[in-house]
């Protein structure tokens, strides 16, 4: 998701904000900092604009990583890049080779600005890959004033598309804004269950029928994560998350500031590690790990409209927030995954930020260690 960066930029890791609500206390030590690197502002990748990495995965049979950019094909058509990244991750990734997605037929995407009033142009912000086929998920916000909703796509590695899934209704935008997806607030999460059979997207907020976006004061509707079966490609759960208030109150009152979910990770069959970034216009931005169980969580896919007392959310725990984590800076960032297994045998927790295309903001690369509490 495009963001306000520049006040961001300015204020650099500021975190603190005068009446903040108080963070609840994290899970202490599950997270380690064991390294930061940065990418430069746009740097040319094959003739590309790099940047705008809202996405992240982690390929152990070719020891690379796999980074989706969210450009909506207006710098470059649609893309994502692959990276090496060998310990002790002291230099930044290492940009091997660009691969363009291509839309139903072969052909890249069109900018925005050149695209037929029909033609969906996606708004890429999280991808998987398979392990068992070989392919890739991805997630897009899609473009509600166009009239376009979040979609779910399969690609080969190349970027054929081979399919894009059928959602339910609900996320179907609504001309008079009544219900369905807010613009830019839908897709922004994708976690694939460690037996590679089941998706689970995630959305940035609430949809409008669902409750109001987060504030200073208030935390806001439920967000829905949703359950899809890979082999049916249909949608077969859904559950509702609470994102937090916003964390941080901008310098300016009045001025921009909000709170969402970013990414999502399976630790295992049924719990999730959930990302919310907050971000307000002066003071910077919030980055708090979550995790919840899936399972304890009532099954809301029928339920037209979340509201009190006809649904139960999932309830979750603080693994980490990142302000305490040793970063020099926290930025937008909205790509996790899991990394190469660690010396010790823990898992390498994996974490990029999404710079906008901004030269005041940093595409920032974090590696973990994760020790898991089950």
């Amino acid at each position: 998701m495009l963001r306000a960066g520049v006040a961001a930029a300015i204020a650099g890791p500021g975190l603190g904000g005068c009446g903040s609500p108080a963070p609840p206390l994290p899970d202490a030590g599950r997270l380690r900092r064991i390294a930061e690197a940065h990418w430069p502002h746009r740097p040319n990748i094959q003739g590309t604009t790099g940047g705008g990495l809202s996405g992240i995965d982690h390929d152990p049979q070719r020891s690379e990583y796999l980074l989706l950019s969210d450009d909506r094909s207006d710098l470059n058509p649609a893309r994502f890049y692959t990276a090496t990244w060998p310990a002790p991750w002291l230099k930044p990734p290492e940009p091997k080779d660009v691969v363009q997605l291509q839309r139903t037929g072969g052909a890249p995407w069109p900018a925005r600005r050149r695209a037929e009033p029909g033609t969906a142009i996606p708004d890429p912000e999280s991808l998987r890959l398979r392990p068992d086929t070989g392919t890739l998920l991805w997630v897009s916000e899609g473009d509600v004033v166009r009239g376009f909703g979040p979609a779910l796509y399969e690609s080969t590695r190349d970027g054929r598309l081979l399919r894009e899934f059928a959602l339910p209704a609900m996320f179907t935008p609504d001309p008079a804004r009544q219900r369905g997806p807010r613009d830019n607030l839908g897709f922004e999460g994708l976690a694939l269950t460690p037996d590679g059979h089941h998706a689970w997207l995630a959305m940035e907020n609430a949809l409008i029928q669902d409750g109001p976006v987060p504030t200073t004061r208030a935390a806001g509707g439920p967000c829905r994560l949703t359950q899809v079966n890979l082999q049916t490609g249909q949608a077969i759960r859904q559950i509702a998350y609470v994102p937090d208030a916003i964390p941080l109150r901008p310098l300016i009152p009045g001025s921009h500031a909000d709170n969402g979910v970013s990414e999502v990770l399976m630790l295992d069959s049924d719990r999730m590690l959930v990302l919310e970034r907050a971000y307000a216009a002066g003071a910077g931005n919030s980055l708090r790990l979550y995790e919840i169980n899936t399972r304890d969580a009532a099954d809301v896919l029928t339920t037209d409209v979340l509201a009190t007392g006809n649904h139960r959310p999932a309830e979750k725990t603080l693994i980490a927030d990142f302000a305490s984590l040793g970063l020099s800076r926290l930025d937008n960032t909205e790509g996790m995954c899991w990394g190469p297994t660690l010396p010790n045998g823990k898992r390498m927790l994996v974490v990029v930020s999404d710079d906008n295309f901004n030269p005041l903001q940093t595409t920032q690369f974090a590696a973990f260690e994760y020790t898991d509490r089950p």
